[in-house]
């Protein structure tokens, strides 16, 4: 399981679980995908998956289900998803290696 696109780690995976115990009883899991867009040219999306894509990667880590879309695999290769909380926000934490820039705000990267 080394090469899997995307690595969750503990807090990530207990909060996509509190989420998807609370989602939509047709939830599958949760889709990650990347858009152009944001301050330093691409942004990170999170979705709920109701459906699993013939062309999605798919990763069983944690006992969570994530669906990568295929276009943003070679984005996301060798990143670790994190969750933090502090007191006055929250919120998932991409860790990507591939990363050459990232704003401020923390929701848009460049590779």
């Amino acid at each position: 399981m080394s090469n899997q696109v995307i690595k969750l780690s503990e807090n990530a995976a207990l909060r996509i679980k509190e989420i998807m115990s609370k989602a939509e009883k047709d939830s599958i899991g949760v889709r990650v995908g990347v858009k152009s867009g944001g301050c330093a040219g691409m942004s990170y999306i999170m979705e709920y998956a109701k459906t699993s894509k013939p062309e999605d990667e798919v990763i069983e880590d944690k006992g969570v289900k994530l669906f990568i879309d295929p276009s943003a695999i070679i984005y996301l290769i060798g990143t670790v998803m994190d969750y933090k909380k502090d007191e006055f926000s929250s919120s998932f934490i991409f860790k990507n290696p591939n990363e050459t820039e990232r704003c401020g705000c923390g929701e848009s990267f460049k590779i």
